[in-house]
C-alpha cells in the first residue's frame, strides 16, 4: 500500500513538472492551450452523444444532421459558459486591466492565465469553424463562417502578441447568449415550440442579447475611446482589429437582434 501511494506521487509529481515546465511555460502555452481546446471540443462532443443516446428520447428519432448539430451545440454551450464567466472575471473583477494597475498600458497586459483561456477559445472556434465548413451549410451559413473566422483571427491574434486581450475578453462576453440560442434549438427540435419554456427562453435571449451583444458594445466602444492613445501603441494590426472586428460584429449582433425581437413579438402575439 505504501509503495503504491509512492508511486502515484511520484507520477503525480511528474505531471506537475510537465505542466508548469512545458505545458504552462511562455513558449508553449499558446499551442498547449489551443490543442487542449481541440481536445476538450472533441471529448464534450462524443459525451454529449453518449449522454444523450440513453437520457433523452428526442434524440433517437432525429436525423443524422441533427444528431451532429444536437452534439456541436452541446460544445457550443459548455464553451459559451465557461468563456463567458472567465471574460467577465477578466474584465470586471481581475485586477490585470484594471485602471487602478499602473503596471504598463492597458492594451499590453497579459497573464499566463489570460493568454491560456483564449487558447483554448481558440482551439473550440477552429474545430467548430471546421465542422462548419465540412457539412455547410447543414451547421449555418455565410454569417456563421465569418462570424467564427473573425472572431478566431481576433482572439488568436490577441493570444500570440499579448495585445489587446481587454478588449478580446469583453467581446467574449457575448458568448453568454449561446446557451439561450442553443435552448431555442432544442426545445424547437423537440418539438416544444408551443411550451411555455420556449417563451421563457425567447424573452431570456432578448434581454441577454440586449445586455451582452449591444449595450457591452457600446460600453467597450467607449472603453476604446477613452484609451485610445493605448490601443494606438499596439502593432498597426492589433490597432486594426480593435476596430475593425467589434465593429463588424456589433453590426451583425443588430441585425440578429432585429430578427430576435420580431420573433419575440410574434411568439408573444400567438401566446395571448
Amino acid at each position: 500500500m505504501a509503495r503504491t501511494v509512492l508511486a502515484f506521487k511520484s507520477y503525480e509529481n511528474h505531471a506537475e513538472v510537465l505542466v508548469r515546465n512545458y505545458l504552462l511555460a511562455d513558449p508553449f502555452i499558446p499551442y498547449s492551450s489551443v490543442l487542449g481546446g481541440m481536445l476538450v471540443f472533441k471529448l464534450v462532443y462524443d459525451l454529449t452523444q453518449l449522454i444523450s443516446t440513453f437520457y433523452f428520447r428526442t434524440y433517437s428519432s432525429l436525423t443524422k444532421i441533427q444528431r451532429i448539430e444536437w452534439n456541436n451545440r452541446g460544445v457550443s454551450t459548455l464553451h459559451a459558459i465557461i468563456i463567458s464567466v472567465t471574460s467577465f472575471y477578466f474584465v470586471f473583477w481581475s485586477d490585470l486591466f484594471s485602471d487602478h494597475n499602473f503596471s504598463g498600458i492597458i492594451t499590453l497586459r497579459n497573464s499566463h492565465l489570460s493568454t491560456f483561456a483564449l487558447g483554448m477559445s481558440v482551439g473550440y472556434f477552429i474545430s467548430d469553424l471546421g465542422m462548419i465548413c465540412w457539412l455547410y451549410p447543414s451547421l449555418g451559413g455565410v454569417e456563421y463562417i465569418v462570424h467564427h473566422a473573425l472572431s478566431g483571427i481576433a482572439v488568436a491574434y490577441s493570444m500570440f502578441t499579448g495585445e489587446g486581450q481587454l478588449y478580446t475578453f469583453m467581446v467574449l462576453i457575448s458568448e453568454v447568449t449561446t446557451p439561450e440560442i442553443n435552448m431555442r434549438w432544442y426545445l424547437y427540435t423537440a418539438g416544444l415550440k408551443r411550451s411555455g419554456a420556449y417563451l421563457i427562453n425567447g424573452v431570456m435571449m432578448f434581454f441577454a442579447w440586449l445586455v451582452a451583444r449591444i449595450l457591452l458594445f457600446i460600453y467597450m466602444f467607449y472603453h476604446v475611446y477613452l484609451h485610445y492613445a493605448q490601443v494606438m501603441q499596439m502593432h498597426i494590426i492589433g490597432s486594426l482589429l480593435v476596430f475593425s472586428v467589434p465593429s463588424v460584429l456589433g453590426i451583425m449582433n443588430l441585425m440578429w437582434f432585429a430578427k430576435i425581437l420580431k420573433g419575440l413579438k410574434k411568439t408573444l402575439a400567438k401566446s395571448q
